[in-house]
């Protein structure tokens, strides 16, 4: 074998063990899944029989486009306007809370409308807070150990979004943010000892929250008892779980389940996988859960090459925003957890909540391609910024 043959043997192993390019096709399964479900379930919805799922095309096709613009970008420059970045979002998190700006659905003011689209303003505070605690840790990388600037201050910047999230009212995805903050401020080295009692804080002040919030509250209450309130609180959970159970082991078939047929709310969005279990069972939403597990690994594979803190920090917020938002989905729409709004990442029908899954799949494909040039970052600084 020649050495050029050899060569592009080599090029083409890497290329096939690259974890960047499986979360990619993890994340196109994944959507197309979706799309698939939307097609099957289209001819009930009373908005028209391909609404939902022309709106889903939409979204993909958008995602699309600014995840190749994201793969493009320099991160290192987009890093110098990172604080306008967050100062965008937490604008646009106060004007949604503003009566005739903010567009309110179920009581609940998320969007903000141009035209006639809607964009849910969490999603960018989320991508935003991610964006910003990377960059502040990774400033302050030699002071994480110290109380105000290694503790105090990184945990400010979670709680400012938190709560303005949290005044929409959204809790879980306030709730998400700020967890997904304070996993960040670990990985950086904060110490335990600063970080469990403001844990532990936060999860007490959430409690208060649902107890002084009685829609919150009784659907708590609820859900510790799906059977005696399915005619009420728990009606759309009792409705998931009969559609699990309906699936068996092989499903209806696609455009063959009940639920479909309006008889569980949110079945597009926030309980769509409920629909893929009731309509391709068992076997396929744990091959779901399996694709979820894949995409994790391989993050975890890929974020082992992090030049430096910032960019190792920034694509484990990316990885653990996906990661946790699936599994509050899955635990939901399965039973485990409280009912809560919240897609299901690539999969449940909701442009913003695409155009988020696009941009943070176009900074694994980013980091992949600048990680992977010859000598890039890889001086001996670079590699103790990701130990620090």
């Amino acid at each position: 074998m020649t050495s050029s043959a050899a060569t592009a043997d080599h090029g083409r192993t890497r290329l096939a063990l690259n974890p960047a390019a499986v979360i990619v096709v993890c994340a196109v399964a994944l959507t197309f899944l979706g799309i698939t479900i939307l097609f099957s379930a289209s001819a009930s919805f009373k908005q028209g029989p391909y609404y939902y799922l022309n709106k889903q095309l939409i979204g993909v096709g958008l995602a699309a486009v600014i995840c190749f613009v994201t793969s493009r970008i320099d991160l290192e420059l987009a890093r110098r306007y990172i604080w306008v970045v967050g100062g965008v979002a937490l604008l646009a998190l106060v004007l949604v809370l503003i009566p005739g700006l903010g567009i309110s659905v179920k009581g609940s003011r998320r969007w903000l409308g141009i035209g006639g689209l809607r964009f849910q303003v969490s999603e960018l505070a989320k991508l935003a807070m991610v964006f910003c605690m990377a960059h502040y840790l990774a400033s302050n990388q030699t002071r994480i150990a110290e109380f105000w600037r290694g503790f105090v201050q990184p945990l400010l910047i979670a709680l400012v979004f938190a709560i303005l999230i949290v005044l929409e009212p959204d809790f879980g995805t306030a709730a998400l943010a700020f967890t997904v903050g304070v996993v960040l401020m670990f990985l950086a080295g904060a110490r335990w000892r600063h970080v469990l009692p403001a844990v532990a804080a936060a999860a007490a002040g959430f409690a208060v929250l649902v107890l002084h919030n009685p829609n919150r509250l009784r659907r708590f209450t609820a859900f510790l008892d799906v059977e005696g309130n399915k005619q009420g609180g728990t009606y759309q959970l009792y409705q998931s779980l009969a559609a699990f159970a309906a699936g068996g082991t092989d499903g209806a078939g696609l455009g063959q389940g009940r639920q479909q047929m309006n008889f569980l709310p949110e079945a597009h969005t926030d309980f769509v996988f409920a629909v893929v279990g009731e309509e391709l069972g068992l076997w396929f939403t744990l091959g779901v859960v399996a694709v979820f597990a894949i995409m994790f690994v391989a993050g975890v594979i890929h974020l082992r090459r992090a030049p430096n803190l910032f960019q190792f920090l920034l694509v484990a917020g990316c990885l653990v925003l996906i990661m946790l938002q699936a599994v509050i989905n899955l635990g939901v729409v399965t039973g485990i957890l409280p009912t809560k709004g919240m897609s299901l990442p690539f999969i449940s029908a909701g442009l913003s909540n695409l155009v988020l899954m696009g941009v943070l799949v176009g900074i694994f494909v980013n980091t992949h391609r600048s990680w992977s040039k010859p000598g890039w970052a890889r001086s001996s600084r670079g590699l103790e910024e990701v130990t620090a």
